[in-house]
């Protein structure tokens, strides 16, 4: 509760008494601490003297000792802090608190609970000053407002496990929609289908990742998914993205060229003639429909995305997948400290991003840039040790795919090439938590930035309006 103390000032919110019922329980329950240790952190506790000896609790439960009032009083001597906290006889009056370590858990849990109270006033005064600070816009002082008070709400998260049971029939009820469906689909098409095939379609709570070297086509890549998953798919579902390399103007030109084929020259000329104009038209008429937003801020970090994310969820339940572009420009929520090499700070990424994929339970796609190591090697197909900068990304990641076109080392040759040549792409899946991995062939329109199954009869990408338009050229 919170009090007044003797000069009038209001006590932050405590709850001592809860407090010394958690220590005396452990001491008389050797059991009770493995319950409560999993949530209940040192400095959760308000007094200190309580903190310093649930830390000895914690340092003999680490050595695997017992911990009774002689033990503890032992490590307390040794940590320097038995004098501080009373002696041994405190140890006593905490023993003395309770009869039974029945009602641990709960006093644990009202521990918890104050100390989150007392870090949301740090906070709120934190975002108090923050606001005084003109440096910084209102939807800037936004955004770190609601990083913090998110940040806040993971602190006080208590997850432990589940009974398979109460799992299993809900599991048997998805088995049997997808049996009387007769589709093999389950999770968030892409539009194409062999990859659709392999993974039935990107599931909830996937982190994937989809990477290659420069001039690969990550991006257009990642819009023809977008646009397919918005429009084109039996299920279309609403797609965010974050763009943190280009603009959301450059994005939408790339989005028209590549859906009504046109190239990007064109486009920003105008040197178009009337079947062209009518396929922009088209194309317009259709992204139109597209529930596709773009958030183009730079430099975020995962928080913000998450914040962002989460709360355009909020406005849009149905949101279905969410693409970064790309990874290696996002900051990390440690703010680029020195102490952290670039690895340690894409393995803090990485894990953010897998978080957020399974608390909002939709996919997460990150673009993501590949060292130069398959340029050094005679076969340039891009191995899963070429991820950048972090082992955590592969080990993170759900399904991880590289995008391969064997034209782009073949730049000084371009002229010779054939039309054939020039568009060969491998989607290659390195990595699949839950099925096959395997190499897809697709066909890349690189005039218009624009992929497309290599099969015609899984060419649904094309649609009747741009035949149309097509034969009027």
């Amino acid at each position: 509760m919170s009090t007044r103390s003797e000069r009038g000032e209001k006590k932050p919110p405590q709850a001592l008494e809860a407090e010394a019922a958690v220590l005396g329980a452990i001491l008389i329950d050797q059991e009770a601490l493995p319950r409560v240790m999993q949530f209940l952190k040192p400095d959760h506790f308000y007094s200190l003297a309580h903190r310093r000896v649930y830390e000895a609790m914690l340092n003999l439960f680490e050595a695997k000792k017992p911990y009774d009032i002689i033990t503890v009083a032992d490590e307390l001597r040794r940590m320097k802090e038995l004098d501080s906290i009373g002696g041994q006889p405190f140890l006593s009056a905490l023993q003395d608190t309770v009869l039974t370590s029945a009602n641990c858990e709960e006093h644990a849990q009202l521990v918890l609970e104050k100390a989150l109270q007392r870090q949301l006033i740090q906070t709120a005064t934190e975002i108090v000053q923050d606001a005084y600070n003109e440096e910084f816009s209102a939807e800037e002082l936004l955004e770190k407002a609601e990083s913090k008070i998110f940040q806040l709400r993971q602190a006080g998260e208590r997850r432990g496990f589940t009974l398979v049971r109460e799992r299993l029939l809900q599991e048997m009820d998805r088995i049997e929609q997808a049996r009387t469906r007769k589709q093999h689909i389950t999770g968030v098409e892409t539009g194409f289908l062999e990859l659709d095939d392999l993974t039935s379609g990107f599931q909830p709570g996937d982190f994937i990742i989809i990477a290659g070297r420069p001039g690969m086509g990550k991006t257009a890549f990642a819009l023809n998914i977008a646009v397919n998953t918005t429009t084109r798919v039996k299920k279309p579902v609403p797609v965010a993205i974050f763009s943190l390399e280009m603009s959301t103007d450059s994005l939408i030109q790339r989005l028209i060229c590549a859906e009504a084929r046109v190239t990007i020259n064109q486009l920003r000329r105008g040197m178009l003639n009337n079947p062209e104009y009518a396929r922009i038209a088209a194309a317009v008429g259709r992204l139109s429909e597209a529930k596709l937003y773009i958030d183009d801020s730079a430099a975020l970090n995962a928080l913000e995305i998450r914040a962002r994310a989460r709360r355009l969820k909020g406005d849009h339940p149905d949101l279905g997948l969410i693409i970064i572009d790309y990874l290696q420009l996002m900051e990390p929520h440690s703010g680029g400290r020195r102490e952290y090499s670039r690895q340690q700070e894409i393995t803090e990424i990485s894990r953010a991003l897998k978080a957020m994929a399974k608390e909002l339970n939709i996919p997460v796609i990150a673009l993501s840039q590949l060292s130069r190591a398959p340029d050094r090697r005679e076969d340039k197909k891009p191995l899963l040790s070429d991820l950048r900068e972090s082992g955590a990304l592969e080990q993170d990641a759900d399904v991880v795919i590289f995008l391969y076109r064997d034209a782009e080392y073949n730049k000084k040759n371009w002229d010779a090439l054939s039309e054939e040549q020039k568009k060969d792409t491998d989607l290659i899946i390195a990595k699949h938590r839950n099925g096959p991995t395997r190499s897809i062939k697709l066909v890349y329109l690189y005039q218009f930035m624009r992929f497309e199954n290599i099969e015609s009869r899984y060419n649904y990408s094309t649609l009747p309006e741009d035949n149309e338009a097509e034969s009027e050229s």
